[in-house]
C-alpha cells in the first residue's frame, strides 16, 4: 500500500540552552524589534521572571495567572495589554500562564515569545483554551502560537520533583494521544515517539537526581516535540476528556492529564495495535500499559482522580459532557457506558491492563 498523507509543521523559532534564558531572551526581543513588552508571569514565577526580563523594555507586569484561563482574568489582561500599548508579550511559567498570553494575543493579535519553567508544551500548539461557568471552550488559531520558545532547563530545577513528573506525563500524554489523534500521520507520530522516548529517559533521570542538568534538558526537549506532534495531529480522547475534567471540576491540568492517560491507553490500543506497539518500543516494554505502569510506578506518578478534588458523584455528569466532543475516528466506540467505566477506574486509581489484543 503506497503511503498518502498530508502533515502541517507551524512556523516557530525556538532557541534552547542551559543557563542561556537571559541572554537569549534579550536577543529574541531585539530581533523582533519590540519596545514595549507586557510580561505575564504567576507570582511563583516572580523571581526567575525578574532574572530573565531584566533587560527588556518592559512596560507591564501581570500576575493574575489562574488554571485554565477563566474568562474574566483574560478580558482583564486583555485590557491590561491595551491599556499599556504593549507591543509583545513575553509568558514566562507554566501551561496557565502561556494560556492567558494566548488569549491576550487572540484579541489583541500580539506576538508572544514563551519562557516556559515546566514541561507542559503549550507554547509549541496553537490551541487556545477559556473557562467560562464551569465549562473549557478551546480553539485552534495560528495568532496564539508563540513566535519564539526560549527553553533553558536551568529554569526547571526550581520545579519539585512531583510537579516535574505530573508535568512531564502531560507531555507524554500529547505523544500518546498523537498516535490516533483526528490528523494523525507519519511525521507527527515520529515526533510524538521521539517525544515519548526522550520525557520517559529525563523523567526517570530527574526522579533520581533533581539536580541532574542533561535529565532536564531530555524532558525539556521531549516536552517540546510533545507539543509539535499534539499540534500537527490534533486532540485525541485523552486531551477531550481531560480538558472537559479540568474545566467543569477544576482539577489540576498535569495531575488529570497524568492519572487519566494510562485508563486511555487501556482503551485505545487494542484498536491500534501498530501504534500500540510504537509506544510500547518507546518505553522499553513488550507492551504499552505494561510500560507505562513500570514507568509510573518508578516514578511515584499520580494515580487517582480522587486525590485531585473529583467527587465519585460527578462521574456521570462528567461522561455526558464528554460525549459530545468525542473523536469521530478514535480507534474503539466509545459510548456513555464505556466513558463512565473509564472515568470511575481512573477516579479510584484502579491498575490498568494490557488486552491480550496487543
Amino acid at each position: 500500500m503506497s503511503l498518502t498523507f498530508e502533515n502541517i509543521t507551524l512556523g516557530q523559532r525556538v532557541v534552547f540552552g542551559h543557563g542561556r534564558a537571559t541572554r537569549h531572551l534579550a536577543a529574541e526581543i531585539d530581533r523582533l524589534g519590540a519596545r514595549r513588552v507586557m510580561v505575564i508571569a504567576a507570582p511563583a514565577e516572580s523571581a526567575i521572571t525578574d532574572r530573565v526580563t531584566a533587560d527588556l523594555p518592559v512596560v507591564l507586569r501581570h500576575s493574575d495567572v489562574r488554571p485554565h484561563v477563566p474568562v474574566e482574568q483574560a478580558e482583564a489582561a486583555r485590557a491590561a495589554a491595551a491599556e499599556c500599548g504593549a507591543d509583545l508579550v513575553v509568558c514566562v511559567g507554566g501551561g496557565s500562564t502561556t494560556g492567558l498570553a494566548k488569549a491576550v494575543a487572540l484579541t489583541n493579535r500580539l506576538p508572544i515569545v514563551a519562557v516556559p519553567t515546566t514541561y507542559a508544551g503549550s507554547e509549541a500548539t496553537n490551541v487556545w483554551g477559556l473557562t467560562e461557568n464551569s465549562r473549557k471552550t478551546t480553539g485552534v488559531d495560528d495568532v496564539v502560537l508563540p513566535v519564539t520558545v526560549v527553553y533553558d532547563s536551568a529554569l526547571t530545577l526550581s520545579l519539585p520533583v512531583g510537579l516535574s513528573v505530573a508535568s512531564g506525563l502531560n507531555a507524554i500524554a500529547h505523544c500518546v494521544d498523537s498516535m490516533w489523534a483526528p490528523r494523525a500521520n507519519p511525521v507527527n507520530q515520529a515526533f510524538a515517539m521521539e517525544g515519548l522516548r526522550a520525557v520517559a529517559d529525563g523523567l526517570r533521570r530527574v526522579v533520581r537526581d533533581p539536580e541532574d542538568v542533561a535529565g532536564r534538558d531530555a524532558t525539556l526537549y521531549g516536552c517540546y516535540l510533545s507539543g509539535v506532534a499534539f499540534a500537527s495531529a490534533g486532540s485525541g480522547l485523552h486531551h477531550k476528556i481531560c480538558h472537559v475534567l479540568g474545566g467543569a471540576y477544576d482539577l489540576p491540568h498535569a495531575q488529570t492529564h497524568a492519572t487519566v492517560l494510562p485508563y486511555v491507553l487501556e482503551l485505545n490500543a487494542p484498536g491500534a495495535p501498530d501504534s500500540a506497539h510504537r509506544i510500547a518500543a518507546a518505553l522499553g516494554s513488550a507492551t504499552p500499559v505494561a510500560g507505562l505502569n513500570a514507568l509510573r510506578e518508578e516514578l511515584d506518578a499520580p494515580r487517582a482522580l480522587a486525590d485531585h478534588g473529583m467527587r465519585r458523584e460527578d462521574i456521570p455528569e462528567a461522561a455526558r459532557l464528554i460525549l459530545p466532543y468525542l473523536p469521530r475516528n478514535n480507534p474503539v466506540p466509545v459510548d456513555a457506558d464505556i466513558l463512565t467505566g473509564l472515568l470511575t477506574r481512573a477516579w479510584a486509581g484502579e491498575t490498568p491492563r494490557d488486552s491480550e489484543a496487543d
